[in-house]
């Protein structure tokens, strides 16, 4: 049977229940008579923990019915496209001390970039800013309805071509290095491996959908994969994939842990502003979904996931067939250990598959968001990505 005390001595006790332990957690064979007496609180005492319940109940309501403030690093707009947008990130430390080769952020197309500068002193882009590097990011703008038919081939050989060129201009550089995280890895590899002269030093790819040749795997391969799951249906339906079933989707693969655990381990670090300032930044985050394109969602799900298109050496983007071998920028591919969203398995063959002389292959212990986003990051996923690219950008 759950043992409340347990767990209120592990938050700093909750005197309520302190008060009424020996009822909650009396020894097995033991009887109501033989249990010791249960210490009757004070009425100025039980006045004191209603009040702090009540106190936890209202930062409850405000954690759950308001926006954190986010993406607060100071920034430029030096580009747009669409919806898409290219940001400048001021710089912080001074030129002559900055690393030589910009830094282009790309995130994936079905979520807000901001999870990369989520708050003032854990924000990745702070942490590079801060580390000498000119940080620019690409946010793709969520898709409307006249987006529809947009493919993995606008993505790469359009928007991001043309965000690179006005960063070269931008920064007075010849070359660059690219980090994608998630789909954002992917349009990126497809890039690096079709664009492969047009100036990219160093290419970071983390917890990268690429080999889906395990049917068997985690994830949504096994879903994707069912005869009873039709892509087709859901965008003539729809138009684009709705961001709420995306959503639904991921939390869906770990059902108790987000829709239960997420909120009892918050509960029970209600009174520690730090944990409730990270729960709140992240949540934020979290449920601010956007739609993907429908197709570029039906590509994903027919040309990658199903037919395996990029690592077989099928995948044609806008008439040009796409060769991991010609992909020859200095390489890092960064995977989570216990990535439910990419499984491990479905980035590691890329290693074999570039043209690559410099590359790496960086595993890390931590899930699909938390090894960039979570409270560790800082300690072990953004070094090792500072020290690697640092080596490689003057």
């Amino acid at each position: 049977m759950f043992n409340r005390t347990e767990r209120e001595d592990r938050k700093g006790g909750c005197l309520f229940f302190k008060f009424f332990a020996p009822f909650a957690v009396r020894k097995s064979g033991e009887s109501a008579m033989s249990a010791s007496e249960p210490r009757i609180p004070a009425p100025n005492e039980l006045y004191a923990e209603l009040e702090r319940i009540a106190e936890n109940a209202k930062t409850l309501n405000r954690l759950m019915t308001t926006k954190a403030k986010i993406a607060q690093t100071p920034k430029e707009t030096i580009w747009t496209l669409n919806k898409a947008k290219l940001y400048h990130y001021i710089p912080v430390v001074p030129a002559e001390k900055r690393h030589k080769i910009p830094l282009l952020l790309v995130f994936a197309i079905m979520n807000r970039p901001y999870v990369l500068d989520l708050r003032p002193g854990h924000s990745f882009v702070e942490y590079m800013l801060n580390h000498g590097y000119d940080v620019y990011l690409l946010d793709w703008g969520a898709p409307g309805p006249e987006d529809k038919n947009m493919k993995f081939d606008d993505y790469a050989l359009e928007y991001l071509p043309r965000a690179i060129r006005k960063l070269k201009s931008h920064a007075g550089v010849a070359e660059f290095s690219m980090l994608g995280w998630c789909l954002g890895a992917l349009i990126s590899t497809i890039y690096s491996a079709l664009r492969p002269d047009d100036g990219l030093r160093n290419l970071i790819l983390l917890t990268a959908p690429l080999d889906f040749s395990d049917k068997t795997a985690g994830g949504f391969i096994r879903w994707t994969n069912d005869e009873s799951f039709s892509v087709d249906k859901i965008i003539q339906t729809f138009g684009n994939m709705p961001g709420e079933l995306i959503d639904y989707g991921a939390k869906a693969l770990k059902p108790v842990e987000n829709y239960v655990g997420n909120y009892l381990n918050l509960w029970d670090n209600i009174d520690n502003p730090k944990v409730v300032e990270s729960w709140h930044a992240m949540n934020t985050w979290v449920t601010d979904n956007i739609d993907m394109a429908g197709a570029a969602y039906r590509q994903l799900i027919n040309e990658f996931y199903k037919e395996n298109r990029l690592i077989n050496g099928t995948l044609v983007i806008r008439g040009e067939t796409v060769n991991l071998r010609n992909l020859r920028a200095n390489l890092l591919n960064v995977i989570a250990e216990k990535d439910h969203i990419t499984p491990p398995c479905q980035s590691e063959a890329v290693m074999e598959k570039v043209g690559s002389q410099d590359k790496e292959l960086f595993k890390i212990h931590g899930g699909h968001i938390g090894i960039m986003a979570g409270s560790g990051a800082e300690k072990h996923t953004w070094p090792h990505i500072d020290a690697w690219l640092a080596a490689r950008s003057d």
